[in-house]
C-alpha cells in the first residue's frame, strides 16, 4: 500500500488541478455568452444577405454571359480547396478532433474522385494536423481568434474569392464547427464557392429596374455575402470552442473531485492500517515484558 506522503502529495497535486480547471470552466463561460450573443446577431443578417442575393441572382439568366458574375460560374471540381477552422489551443474535448476527422474523411473522398485537394488553414491544431500528413497548405492564417473582427474575415474571403474568380480552384469548401449550445456542436462542411443561390419559384421571379445595373449590384452583394459567410463561420467556431471547453473543464473538474474522494479513502485506510500496526508492536512488546 502507497504511504501516506506519497497519497497526501497526490491528493495535493490533483486538488491544485482542480483549482485550474475550475478557473478555466468559468472563463470559457464568461466568453461563451459573448460568442453567443455576438453568432445570435449575425445569423439574421447572414440569411437576410442570402435571401437578397439569391432574388438578384435568380433574375441573372444563364443565357446572358455578361450578367454572370465569376463568383457564380460552375465548373467541374478538378482543384478544390478546403478552408478548415480549428483552435489555436487545446483542452476544449472533441471540438479540434472532429473537424480534423471531417476534414480528412473529405480529403480523401475527393481524391478517390480524382481530385487535387489543397487547404487554408485557420488555427494552429488544423495546420499542425495537416503538416504532419504531408497536405497541401496553400495559406496559413495566424493570429485569427486572438483579434477576431469582420475586417480579419474580409481579408480571408478576398483571398479565397482571389483564389477563385483566378480559376486556381473549381470550388472552396468551409470545415467547421456550427454552435447548437454548451454542450452540442455539429461540424460542417459547406460549400462556400461557387456560390449557389437559393431556389426560386418561377411566378415569384419578376423583374426590376436596377440602380445600380444588375452586374454592379452582384459585384457588392457576392463578395460581401463571402465575406459574411467566413464571418459567421469564424463565429461559429469561436462559440463553439468556448461551449467545448466549458463542458470539458466541468467534466475534469467533476472527476478530480471523484479523484479526490478516492485518494482520502485510500489514505485514511492506509492511516488506519500504520495506527493498527503500531498498537499491535506495542501490545506485542507489552507482552514480551511481561513474559
Amino acid at each position: 500500500m502507497a504511504n501516506l506522503k506519497e497519497i497526501r502529495k497526490r491528493i495535493g497535486s490533483v486538488k491544485s488541478t482542480q483549482k485550474i480547471t475550475r478557473a478555466m470552466k468559468l472563463v470559457a463561460a464568461a466568453r461563451l455568452r459573448k460568442a453567443q450573443q455576438a453568432i445570435q446577431e449575425l445569423r439574421p443578417y447572414a440569411v437576410k444577405t442570402y435571401e437578397v442575393l439569391s432574388s438578384v441572382a435568380a433574375r441573372t439568366s444563364d443565357d446572358e454571359p455578361e450578367t454572370l458574375h465569376p463568383l457564380l460560374q460552375r465548373r467541374e471540381e478538378k482543384n478544390v480547396m478546403l478552408v478548415v477552422v480549428t483552435s489555436d489551443r487545446g483542452l476544449a474535448g472533441a471540438f479540434n478532433s472532429g473537424i480534423t476527422k471531417a476534414t480528412e474523411r473529405r480529403w480523401r473522398e475527393l481524391e478517390a474522385a480524382g481530385v487535387n485537394v489543397c487547404f487554408a488553414v485557420i488555427g494552429r491544431k488544423g495546420r499542425d494536423y495537416l503538416r504532419r500528413r504531408h497536405a497541401d497548405i496553400r495559406h496559413e492564417f495566424t493570429g485569427v481568434f486572438e483579434n477576431l473582427s469582420v475586417e480579419r474575415a474580409g481579408e480571408i474571403g478576398r483571398f479565397i474569392m482571389d483564389e477563385y474568380t483566378g480559376k486556381k480552384l473549381d470550388a472552396c469548401y468551409l470545415v467547421y464547427n456550427e454552435f447548437k449550445s454548451a454542450i452540442s456542436q455539429d461540424v460542417r462542411v459547406e460549400s462556400l464557392l461557387p456560390i449557389v443561390p437559393m431556389e426560386t419559384d418561377a411566378e415569384d421571379v419578376g423583374d426590376f429596374i436596377y440602380e445600380p445595373s444588375k452586374p454592379e449590384l452582384l459585384d457588392r452583394l457576392l463578395p460581401m455575402y463571402v465575406e459574411v459567410e467566413v464571418f459567421r463561420g469564424l463565429l461559429e467556431s469561436v462559440a463553439s470552442e468556448h461551449g467545448a471547453r466549458m463542458t470539458a473543464m466541468d467534466s475534469a473538474t467533476n472527476n478530480a473531485s471523484d479523484m479526490i474522494d478516492r485518494l482520502t479513502l485510500q489514505y485514511n485506510r492506509a492511516r488506519q492500517a500504520a495506527i493498527t500496526t503500531e498498537l499491535m508492536e506495542i501490545i506485542g512488546g507489552a507482552e514480551a515484558l511481561k513474559g
